[in-house]
């Protein structure tokens, strides 16, 4: 990629981050017009899982086939691609006629939005070379998600009250158009010098792995966990991995690069990027059903309610940017893991419902924790990894945010339903309120493990032993790579 000036710099990530928000804000404005979907549509809570996990399956298992696909016949190319797809996805949502539909044209955003995060994650990488300089490009990054936070509840419960769920898909519609026009002038075609080949073996595999494990969280409540459905489902999940770690080994160039989990920091941000997401897809799902379920909210209404989660996420997802270019990822892990820990046990333990106030602190607390865990995630993933392979490193850090929003949605909506299927029924009484409490602890529960993870990772992963595990996984690449931000370690 050519030099660009500081101000061209700044154009390309202003660019990028239009297909984050595309992409956030289709994922947190669906979220608030679930309840109206699932009338109109007469859908299950199972049938809301699959409107979500669809799209965030699909996505996971294409997200690292996108990166080398960009990395090779070009990042620009692949970028206006996936805008182009998903643009065509969402105008397609919107005009779902039933929930088995609804559930394709949703496959279909996903493969547009595989090419999207990813590359223009990998985009950035390639334009912000200077360690400070691009950890503050990728806090810029996530404040794009906690715009999205808050503007989506917003925006979602403007449109389903006024218009109708329908209208929440037409909104990516002219953003996807704008941002192809912008990228076609001003982004420039990139590509690796020594891309690596397709990989379908691999990819096959990944998708098995991913689609089979989720059905069966999903399903299971339903069907039963010893139905043989379930029980196929189950082995060849386990079969997938299993195949996919020994295939993977003995490839020269894999479609997942396992040299890089020799890296403890690497593997820390993959496993912390699942934790992470699958406590923001369980703590949606369940504060969704629980405002306009439960408590009988309109779409705008429970927006507002979301509102404080939001806008803190909005606040601390740029200030953890900073904070990692200047001191290192370990302060803003630590303090993620603690809010989202916290706010989990508000709600298991002090049944956090109960009280506006203290629902409110909860939300607070979630919203601290989640604008504070991204940009450390992102960073660790593509610092010290080879940059003509930074699509790839990229694209595994986004798949794992997908692969943990995936499974928080399906085993916190399975806990729910095996839990109390009346609760999510949607009745607006006393009792309905105390049974949904009771089925959602454990969920409860769940997320207040995932904030832990966060926070014991965040250790673990960040101190000098990490380090060293680094540097000897960079030893085995012999080509130039992306430089890890220096105090990130020996502040550690």
């Amino acid at each position: 990629m050519p030099e660009l000036s500081q101000r061209r710099r700044l154009l390309v990530l202003a660019i990028c981050c239009m297909s984050l928000l595309l992409v956030s804000l289709d994922n947190t404005v669906l979220n608030v017009a679930l309840p109206s979907m699932r009338r109109e549509l007469n859908a299950s809570v199972s049938g809301m899982q699959w409107t979500i996990d669809a799209y965030t399956l699909v996505l996971a298992a294409l997200l690292m086939l996108a990166g080398s696909t960009a990395d090779r016949v070009g990042r620009k190319r692949t970028f206006q691609t996936g805008l182009v797809v998903f643009s065509l996805g969402s105008a397609l949502c919107s005009l779902a006629p039933n929930l088995e539909a609804l559930v394709a044209f949703r496959m279909v955003q996903a493969v547009g939005g595989s090419m999207l995060n990813p590359v223009a994650m990998s985009i950035i990488t390639n334009t912000f070379t200077e360690p400070r300089e691009r950890a503050r490009a990728i806090g810029v990054w996530g404040g794009v998600v906690g715009i999205s936070m808050a503007a989506g509840p917003l925006v979602g419960g403007v449109l389903v009250e006024s218009v109708g769920w329908r209208s929440i898909f037409w909104l990516n519609v002219p953003v996807g158009l704008a941002a192809l026009v912008l990228t076609a002038r001003y982004v420039p075609e990139s590509r690796a010098p020594k891309p690596r080949r397709p990989d379908p073996v691999g990819q096959v595999l990944v998708a098995a792995l991913l689609g089979t494990l989720t059905y069966a969280i999903i399903e299971a409540p339903d069907r039963g966990w010893g139905s043989p459905l379930i029980a196929v489902c189950t082995t060849v999940s386990a079969l997938a991995l299993i195949a996919l770690v020994v295939y993977e080994r003995r490839r020269a160039e894999p479609l997942i690069e396992l040299r890089f989990f020799h890296s403890a920091p690497f593997s820390g941000a993959t496993v912390i990027a699942v934790s992470a997401f699958a406590a923001l897809g369980g703590f949606l799902f369940l504060n969704t059903l629980y405002l306009q379920d439960v408590r009988g909210l309109g779409a705008l209404h429970a927006g507002l309610w979301m509102l404080p989660m939001a806008a803190m996420c909005f606040v601390f997802a740029p200030l953890s940017g900073r904070l990692v270019g200047s001191r290192g990822p370990r302060l803003s892990l630590l303090l993620a893991g603690t809010a989202m820990a916290a706010s989990g046990v508000l709600f298991a333990a002090f049944d956090a419902q109960a009280t506006d106030a203290l629902l409110l602190i909860g939300y607070v607390l979630f919203g601290i924790g989640f604008g504070l865990v991204n940009a450390p995630i992102t960073n660790t993933a593509v610092s010290g990894m080879p940059r003509t392979q930074a699509g790839v490193a990229a694209a595994v850090a986004s798949t794992s945010r997908q692969v943990g929003q995936s499974l928080g949605v399906a085993v916190i909506g399975a806990v729910l339903a095996s839990g109390a299927a009346s609760a999510a029924g949607g009745a607006h009484s006393a009792a309905s309120a105390t049974a949904f409490v009771g089925a959602a602890r454990p969920a409860w529960w769940i997320i207040t493990g995932c904030g832990g993870s966060v926070l014991l990772l965040g250790v673990l992963t960040t101190g000098r032993w990490a380090a060293g595990t680094a540097k000897r996984a960079a030893a085995l690449f012999g080509d130039e790579r992306v430089p890890a931000q220096a105090s990130a370690t020996s502040k550690a």
